[in-house]
């Protein structure tokens, strides 16, 4: 009975009370018994579900033992199979270790038995050099008795010992040694003497010789021929961009209308000329004219004219005599080669400045290897007046400090132009080489009318300034010695007039290297006692 049937009964109309409580009972029992009746078909479902799962577990747990024994059966089978395969294997590489100790063991007792042969071999040589050994002793003893037996006969017959027969020997070769060279020390007195004379007037006729040798006089131009007009159009190029090319990298003017199937090289810098004359000889002779091709031969001569310089600067150096010049130094010999004043070649200049100075310096009894060295590096500062500032004597002195000469070389190239006071005899000696060598006949291009106007036009310029009272040029017109008057120029003036004569020579004037102006203020008192 649900509880909206107990709500109805209650709600109907008044029932005797026994009725209700029979009622009540038996709706109380049909409840209690339809619960016990749901409990009961519960509890038969739920038994039923349980023992199928009971089932089913132990069909599921059967059959993974089953699964687990046969692969535990599979396990054991590829596990006994491994352990036979590396069995095998083993057994395999034990063989073949077997195998090749066997092979050692051969070898090993191959050798030993030949390394037993060999020995036995060595001491049979041994027993055979021992008793040739033992033989040639007994032959030395025998031939040492046999000396001393006739040393004692000698001994005997002479009456003298060993060591006496020595003393008087050693004594006879003396007496005849200083006789002869008693002899021969008078002969060659007497020959000195007597060629004194002769041997002086030799070394002044080879002096007056090499002053006098030709020269050939250096331009600032080179030529190079051409095989026809074709290959001038060639080296001019398309707008001209290969002459273009070629000037740039060597730094020259090439002239090439002027002079019919030839080229003109003009430039004042002759290592130019030369690297610019050797490039284009290649090019003509190659055939390939193009810029790139342009800058790989400047390249490449560049190279050979820096061969040539160590080569000349070497051949500068032996052809003198001396040794121990830095490389360097060397190197800046062989680019006098390329260097003129005057039109006379630097290095010639210098060569010949060390030949004249070693014969001067052997006439004056001084040494004649360094007046040589002096008189070859006298002018090296020529080699870089071009790239430098300074004079070439300035910039000689430096190098030769530079590169640790003798400083009685040092005072040489300094004093070579009257720059400053000589300290040595080979100072001065320098000096009148390297005057002798420019002085002869034909060593330079400039004329002697050339030079008298050089001169004469620096004397006229100084003394146009007011206040000079006379001046002179000398050194070749190096130096310029400027007297003024002292009550017109005072001490602070003579520094301004100083510069602008150097001024106006720079503006007027045409000359090689540099002039010194030298302003002299003197001042005179005069007195008479009567």
């Amino acid at each position: 009975m649900t509880e909206g049937m107990i709500f109805a009964a209650v709600q109907a109309p008044a029932i005797p009370p026994l009725f209700i409580v029979i009622a009540l009972v038996l709706v109380l029992a049909a409840a209690v018994l339809s619960w016990f009746i749901s409990a009961s078909h519960q509890q038969k479902i739920y038994e039923k579900t349980v023992g199928t799962a009971e089932v089913k577990s132990r069909e599921i747990i059967d059959e993974a033992l089953k699964t687990a024994a046969e692969k535990k059966r599979e396990a054991l089978l590829e596990a006994k199979e491994e352990n036979i395969a590396a069995k095998n294997e083993l057994d395999r590489e034990a063989r073949e270790r077997r195998a090749e100790l066997q092979r050692s063991e051969r070898r090993v007792q191959s050798k030993e038995e030949s390394l037993d042969k060999k020995l036995e071999s060595l001491e049979r040589r041994e027993q055979q050099v021992q008793s040739r050994d033992d033989r040639l002793k007994k032959k030395e003893q025998d031939v040492d008795n046999l000396i001393q037996e006739q040393q004692h006969r000698l001994e005997e017959v002479a009456g003298l010992t060993k060591e006496q027969a020595k003393d008087y020997l050693i004594r006879s070769v003396e007496e005849d040694a200083q006789h002869d060279i008693a002899k021969r020390l008078k002969e060659l007195d007497l020959r000195a003497k007597e060629d004194a004379s002769k041997k002086a007037r030799e070394y002044i006729a080879t002096a007056i010789q090499k002053c006098a040798a030709d020269h050939v006089a250096e331009m600032t131009i080179s030529v190079v021929s051409l095989p026809n007009d074709e290959m001038k159009g060639r080296i001019i190029g398309r707008e001209g961009r290969n002459i273009r090319a070629l000037e740039q990298a060597t730094g020259v003017e090439l002239v090439i209308d002027d002079t019919p199937e030839a080229v003109v090289i003009s430039g004042f810098d002759p290592m130019r000329r030369e690297v610019a004359r050797i490039a284009l000889e290649k090019l003509i002779l190659d055939g390939r004219i193009h810029p790139a091709r342009i800058e790989e031969v400047v390249k490449k001569a560049q190279k050979e004219v820096e061969d040539v310089m160590k080569e000349k600067g070497e051949a500068a150096i032996l052809e003198v005599g001396v040794h121990g010049i830095h490389p360097e130094m060397v190197r800046l010999l062989g680019r006098m080669h390329f260097r003129t004043s005057y039109g006379q070649n630097a290095l010639k200049h210098s060569i010949e400045v060390a030949h004249l100075s070693g014969l001067l310096a052997a006439e004056l009894g001084v040494d004649v290897r360094l007046a040589k060295r002096a008189g070859l590096l006298h002018d090296i500062g020529k080699s870089l007046d071009h790239d430098m500032e300074g004079s070439h004597v300035q910039i000689g002195s430096d190098l030769c400090r530079k590169y640790k000469e003798n400083a009685v070389v040092v005072n040489a190239v300094e004093a070579h132009h009257g720059d400053v006071e000589p300290t040595s005899l080979i100072a001065l000696i320098v000096q009148a080489a390297d005057a002798i060598s420019a002085a002869r006949p034909g060593a330079r291009r400039d004329t002697l009318e050339t030079y008298t106007n050089r001169l004469t036009q620096l004397e006229e310029i100084t003394n146009s300034f007011k206040g000079v009272d006379k001046s002179f040029a000398i050194q070749a017109g190096r130096e310029v010695r400027v007297m003024v008057i002292p009550e017109q120029i005072n001490d602070d003036a003579m520094t301004i007039l100083a510069h602008d004569i150097a001024k106006r020579i720079e503006d007027e004037m045409e000359y090689p290297g540099q002039i010194k102006v030298n302003v002299i203020r003197e001042s005179r008192t005069v007195d008479y006692a009567k």
